[in-house]
């Protein structure tokens, strides 16, 4: 067993010499640290040449020591050199949390760094709009790359298996919207035209906007977990080693399952709204089913199925890329596939009713309305 550390001072020609030696190791370091602070005092020079066996512990001692009275090591080996570097370049000082000097001060601190995020953020999601549609030309000049049992997958989990749960919301939803037009309406007599608010805005936007939030929060959600737990298990890194490219093998089938599928799910929808809606009136009201369908069809314009069809492509288009570029962003660790997830369907969901207020006031502009 080596010997406990120790030192000596040496005070030759005006000067003092800490001479180490021993094993200067936690385990036979012993209270040396105590009596270097005790006994030491002011020294010029520090020698380990005596030192046979030094670790962590012991090198952050020298260290400290070296730095209160800022003198040089001599001595050390190769070894004890490295790892002196290493324990001086740990030493750095703690950064103190800044603070802010008012309330408004830090509310305005964090607006602005939300406001600098989803900058950043609406900036990537462009430009990965812009690679999905390099890989989307690379996929039309070379169809045999296009994915389609992958696709067709897609269009199961995106549209068969969301059927039953946007059915449901639909019907209900129509029914609230008969139950409080009719409620309003009322009062001025005019019951009647709970058929026109039914008809009208079932097709025209609630019935899509409805849907696009519906699949926004299932299958966008599932888009980003899917490709960040992806990413985060490195499975798009070795698509990528083996030359296989991850936008046209994963982010186009979602995309064109989205886009292709939005259109059916939102007139889907929409019939159930009406039938839900009608189901009300002839319970309540006591319109018939017939009166109701020739009703619908002299008060509902085409031009709103139209609206509807052109917006439902866009929202799934948006829904995809947010979902697919938000799964491509994770990185480091599982809590990103969380945060990733939900920035999916939050930025799904926002863009998805910015683009309804445009096309709302596009349309009113063509006179679609």
């Amino acid at each position: 067993m080596s010997a406990a550390a120790d030192f000596q001072i040496d005070e030759k020609d005006g000067g003092r010499t800490l001479r180490l030696n021993g094993d200067l190791s936690l385990a036979r370091m012993g209270d040396l640290p105590d009596r270097l602070d005790r006994d030491a005092g002011q020294i010029d020079r520090i020698d380990m040449a005596g030192v046979n066996r030094i670790d962590t512990v012991g090198a952050w001692v020298v260290h400290r020591l070296a730095t209160r009275n800022d003198t040089p090591i001599d001595g050390l080996s190769d070894d004890g050199q490295r790892l002196m570097a290493k324990v001086k370049g740990a030493d750095e000082p703690i950064a103190k949390p800044i603070k802010h000097g008012s309330s408004f001060t830090r509310v305005l601190g964090e607006v602005g760094e939300a406001v600098s995020i989803a900058g950043r953020s609406t900036l990537g999601l462009i430009g990965f709009m812009g690679a999905t549609t390099i890989a989307l030309g690379n996929v039309i000049r070379h169809p045999s790359r296009f994915r389609f049992n992958a696709t067709v997958h897609r269009f199961e989990v995106v549209g068969v298996s969301a059927l039953g749960i946007i059915g449901l919301m639909s019907f209900l939803i129509g029914i609230v919207i008969a139950q409080q037009g009719a409620v309003q309406l009322r009062q001025f007599g005019a019951e009647v035209f709970t058929i026109n608010l039914i008809g009208r805005l079932t097709l025209r936007e609630l019935g899509l906007l409805m849907t696009a939030i519906m699949v926004a929060g299932r299958s966008g959600s599932a888009f980003a977990a899917q490709l960040g737990t992806m990413k985060l298990t490195e499975e798009i890194d070795a698509m990528r080693t083996i030359g296989v490219s991850p936008m046209e093998a994963l982010v186009l089938p979602r995309f064109f399952a989205a886009v292709l599928l939005m259109p059916l799910l939102g007139f889907y929808a929409s019939m159930i709204s009406i039938i839900g809606g009608g189901l009300y009136c002839w319970a309540a009201l006591g319109i018939p089913p017939v009166t109701f369908i020739q009703r619908i069809q002299e008060v509902v314009p085409i031009t709103d199925l139209y609206v509807g069809l052109i917006k439902a492509p866009v929202f799934g288009a948006i829904i995809a890329m947010s979902g697919c570029y938000q799964g491509m962003q994770v990185e480091s660790d599982a809590e990103q596939v969380g945060l990733r997830t939900t920035s999916a369907v939050v930025q799904a969901i926002f863009l998805v009713i910015v683009l309804d207020a445009f096309f709302a006031v596009f349309f009113e502009r063509i006179g679609w309305i």
